[in-house]
């Protein structure tokens, strides 16, 4: 049973921040953000970019781009960021109204930067085990930047952290873009390395967290994660990728783009390296930051215009999120005969 993407969009706020200014607020050097982190410019959210509100923008998009009417969908994915417009709030739902797709049933969805990844293979399996479903959008906004602490070294790693929206329609039946198969690792031994302290239930928020910054994303374990996730994380990454591309009948040698996750330099060109790639068969997201589970959807479509993917080539989704999740999807490009 064949289930191709008809359609992506993507939503960048007009507001940006540089790594030249990055690095003024955190007080490291330009050239440590830019070439090691890897971030030229990274994207912030403007007032009325709220999370689930640019992933309705994206979904319109996606639509629109199809040529469907909203009300041919059957199901919304929202693949967006638990930080959003309300807390303990269904964003799936209100997107779902929002779009028109007013015969759908709507539901959210999480595995932080994993998230489309997931959502994908979620889609597939629903679509396979029901014969009612036939179309499918996965959409969602992501704004983590919000958590971010310029002035806490623990958390460099994360301050490529930036905002947007972005959505994938999905159609049984179709016979272009066909979804292969996705690969999943999760290891709990990180779950709780990288957490926002207060605002939860074992540390509800109150003004004396907030003065301590508590409310700002943290690691409580720098050291022992570091030396954890050397052991585990790229290996693990490589394996997703990998096992997804065997499992969809190719090889690693098959791979003619590779859409990544944004992560520091090196770390980038290891992974390009160890598959056998080259830096064509890729892009380095240094002029956007981290969108979360946005990356693989911008980066696919930043390949398309740049002629980077085209007809027959098998694409691969790969992300990697806090918590620690890896995961890649493979994907057959272009018309299938």
């Amino acid at each position: 049973m064949q289930i191709g993407i008809v359609s992506t969009g993507t939503y960048l706020p007009e507001k940006s921040m540089t790594g030249k200014e990055i690095a003024e607020i955190a007080g490291i050097p330009t050239i440590v953000v830019e070439e090691k982190m890897g971030i030229k410019k990274k994207y912030l959210p403007g007032p009325n970019d709220h999370t689930c509100e640019m992933g309705i923008i994206a979904a319109k998009q996606t639509i629109d781009k199809a040529g469907i009417n909203p009300l041919e969908i059957d199901v919304v994915i929202y693949i967006g960021e638990e930080h959003k417009e309300y807390p303990l709030w269904t964003a799936g739902i209100k997107l779902q109204e929002a779009v028109g797709a007013l015969n759908a049933w709507a539901f959210d969805i999480a595995l932080r930067c994993g998230t489309t990844v997931m959502a994908l293979k979620v889609a597939k399996s629903l679509m396979i085990a029901d014969s009612r479903i036939k179309t499918v959008l996965l959409a969602g906004g992501y704004r983590n930047v919000d958590f971010i602490d310029y002035q806490n070294p623990r958390t460099r790693f994360m301050f490529n952290l930036g905002a947007g929206g972005g959505a994938i329609l999905l159609k049984k039946g179709y016979n272009e873009n066909i979804l292969l198969e996705t690969e999943l690792l999760t290891d709990g031994s990180f779950s709780e390395d990288v957490v926002v302290v207060s605002g939860g239930t074992k540390n509800p928020i109150t003004k004396e967290a907030i003065d301590q910054r508590l409310n700002k994303l943290d690691v409580l374990d720098p050291e022992g994660m570091k030396l954890r996730l050397e052991k585990k994380s790229m290996a693990n990454f490589i394996k997703v990728v990998r096992e997804s591309v065997k499992n969809s009948g190719y090889n690693v040698e098959d791979i003619s783009f590779i859409a990544m996750l944004h992560m520091k330099k090196s770390a980038h060109e290891y992974v390009l390296k160890e598959l056998g790639l080259t830096d064509q068969q890729s892009i380095y997201l240094e002029d956007y930051g981290h969108i979360g589970q946005i990356d693989q959807i911008l980066s696919l479509e930043l390949a398309l215009k740049e002629g980077k993917v085209k007809e027959g080539d098998l694409v691969v989704f790969v992300s990697a999120g806090i918590g620690y999740a890896w995961g890649a999807t493979a994907i057959k490009w272009g018309k299938v005969n």
